[in-house]
């Protein structure tokens, strides 16, 4: 069974950066390395969601210069 690559890392490779991993952070932090890990990401996901509606909000000086930049319309008289 093949595993798809990883950044272009194999099993082997993998396996020894777990390894350092373990030795660096030691057995009994690894959960809360990972749930800490987890909340950044949620909170990082909700920040970007955030900011991509805030996208459809104009500010008042945006709403200004696109009033600026419109062509000059002809008033329509009977």
């Amino acid at each position: 069974m093949t595993f798809p690559l990883v950044a272009g890392l194999g099993t082997p490779e993998l396996l020894i950066i777990l390894a350092v991993v373990v030795l660096l952070f030691g057995a009994s932090k690894l959960p809360d390395l990972a749930r800490n890990s987890g909340r950044a990401l949620r909170i990082f996901k909700a920040e970007t969601k955030g900011l991509m509606s805030d996208d459809d909000k104009k500010t008042p000086e945006q709403l200004e210069i696109e009033r600026r930049n419109e062509p000059e319309r002809p008033s329509q008289t009977d």
